[in-house]
């Protein structure tokens, strides 16, 4: 009880500092946001109204507050268009998120479904023709950029051959077909990245793990290959997978910003480049927020899981 209210307590203090640095990088941008929104047409009273609603005209730490306690009471915020129009940031995420997370969960899927047993053939066959030849592969997936597969893949798949639409989005309630063949490609540019680093990650930790003193008793004992390779070894291998599966997502949000602008997906990605366009800084900071917070809480969920998969961590815890 005590490791679970500390680990809460920790957590609570993450996310704190998350949302200040998240507020002040964007109150360090230059120029002047009201200027930004309401445009060579407002009028000075007009901008005197948009600063007072974005409360620049208060103190830094008076502006972090306010902004904080709207931000855990659900008011993120305005989204401004032009001098008087007006819509909700909560609405314009409440769409959005969904969308991001349908795709990454698509590329996460779609990296573990490859990723795993290619690492374990490649641990298996260490050293073979084969064994190269995967590696080589993951190689030059790694150097190729999400972008670059991507307009790659609209090319081809797409234009020349026209087996999947190159953008937009169908709902799954609107048509499920529709919405996996829509998926298909910005999955897919997401995951190939993933699916080499998780490889060649899996396979070092595999083949360390095949030479254990269990895995050789097991060989001995008539047990089947197979089952050694997915029962005895892929899980002590996989906690280092898990660790770093958790801190790449980071790099999968910051994939999904250029993955979901190529394709007209209408995510979080897309969402973060169209406020930076317009110099929405309320937005912003609200996005910025939602996916830091995120990030904190999915590491966290990583943290669990080690525990589940290694039952001497969650010992040693107890114990702590």
């Amino acid at each position: 009880m005590r490791a679970v209210l500390r680990r809460l307590i920790q957590l609570v203090v993450v996310l704190l500092c998350v949302s200040f640095f998240s507020y002040a990088l964007m109150a360090l941008v230059p120029g002047d946001p009201v200027f930004a929104i309401a445009g060579f047409g407002g009028t000075p009273k007009q901008m005197a109204g948009i600063r007072h609603e974005l409360h620049l005209d208060q103190p830094f730490l008076s502006q972090y507050w306010t902004w904080l306690s709207n931000f855990f009471h659900g008011n993120l915020g305005t989204i401004y268009s032009g001098p008087t129009g007006r819509s909700a940031v909560s609405s314009q995420i409440r769409e959005a998120l969904p969308v991001s997370l349908q795709l990454m969960t698509y590329a996460m899927i779609l990296t573990i479904l490859i990723a795993i047993p290619l690492g374990v053939l490649a641990a298996y066959r260490s050293g073979t023709w084969l064994d190269k030849t995967i590696t080589a592969g993951a190689f030059g997936s790694i150097a190729l950029p999400d972008f670059a597969l991507a307009i790659i893949l609209t090319y081809w798949v797409g234009v020349k051959l026209g087996w999947l639409p190159t953008s937009g989005y169908v709902h799954p309630t609107a048509s499920l077909s529709g919405h996996i063949k829509s998926m298909i490609l910005p999955s897919l540019s997401l995951a190939v990245g993933q699916i080499a680093g998780y490889m060649r990650l899996l396979r070092s930790d595999m083949i360390a793990t095949l030479q254990e003193d269990y895995i050789l008793m097991a060989k001995s004992k008539g047990i089947p290959t197979r089952r050694i390779l997915w029962r005895h070894a892929l899980r002590p291998s996989s906690l280092t997978l898990l660790t770093v599966a958790g801190l790449n997502i980071g790099a999968l949000i910051g994939g999904t910003i250029v993955i979901e602008t190529l394709f007209r997906i209408p995510g979080m990605g897309k969402l973060l480049y169209t406020a930076i366009l317009g110099r929405q800084i309320p937005e912003l900071q609200s996005i910025i927020a939602v996916i830091a917070i995120g990030y904190v809480l999915v590491n966290v969920l990583v943290d669990v899981f080690y525990s589940i998969l290694d039952p001497r961590i969650r010992d040693a815890r107890a114990i702590a």
